[in-house]
């Protein structure tokens, strides 16, 4: 009878832990359902703040390009009308002129 008596009690125990396994695995999944829904909706939402963000940051780069090439560009020109134009107005001009 002992024998019997243990069958019984490890089928009762087996069939409770399979029950609290099956509820837990409900509970997870319900779980896992309604966070991924916000993960998910989370993801997309920071997908989309990502795009936006590079975005930006191109169009950051490119007036940075931009301003630089500019800055390269106007000290060229400045740097190369005062010296041209001292010399022009003191020596030929001043010499060539009609006045003398």
């Amino acid at each position: 009878m002992g024998k019997q008596y243990n069958k019984v009690q490890k089928r009762r125990r087996r069939k409770q832990y399979f029950k609290r396994r099956r509820e837990q695995s409900k509970s997870n999944m319900a779980l896992k359902k309604s966070s991924g829904i916000a993960s998910g909706s989370a993801k997309k939402a920071a997908k989309k703040a990502a795009k936006k963000a590079a975005k930006k940051t191109a169009k950051k780069a490119v007036k940075k390009a931009a301003k630089k090439a500019a800055k390269k560009a106007a000290p060229e020109v400045a740097g190369e009308k005062p010296a041209e134009s001292p010399a022009p107005e003191g020596s030929p001009e001043g010499q060539d002129s009609p006045a003398e």
